[in-house]
């Protein structure tokens, strides 16, 4: 049974979709994602899509449905590397993936995930501050 690989950096999974997803592969990596979400408290994941020339309601759905159970587990997803012709075809289809945070590359989408751990931890820093501060 072919999976597609899921890669760890840092506290970020890495999953790069280079074929068409077929029913039994998108459900593996639904399982597999989860598994390694919770066995690595990753806090992000990046889903690489630049590879796919074309996709149908199946697969818009699967993105969306990988971005919800991510989220319940913690974990914000951010789809990068979408062609125009994808994009265009995600919103034809009603499939505008609510709730799922889209960049232009790996690199882009890699920031936006690491700005929003730095953006908490110094929201959790101020917290401490602020509570253990005494005027005058």
């Amino acid at each position: 049974m072919d999976r597609i690989p899921i890669l760890r950096i840092g506290d970020i999974l890495l999953v790069s979709v280079q074929f068409d997803l077929q029913d039994r592969i998108a459900t593996a990596l639904q399982e597999d994602l989860a598994a390694r979400i919770v066995e690595t408290s990753a806090n992000g994941v990046l889903i690489d899509i630049s590879a796919l020339e074309i996709v149908d309601s199946f697969v818009g759905r699967m993105i969306n449905t990988v971005a919800s159970v991510s989220r319940v587990l913690d974990a914000e997803t951010v789809v990068v590397g979408m062609r125009p012709a994808v994009a265009i075809t995600l919103v034809e289809l009603g499939l505008s993936l609510p709730g799922v945070r889209t960049a232009l590359d790996l690199d882009r989408g890699l920031a936006m995930l690491t700005g929003e751990q730095v953006k908490a931890e110094e929201i959790a820093g101020t917290d401490d501050d602020t509570g253990g501060t005494a005027a005058g």
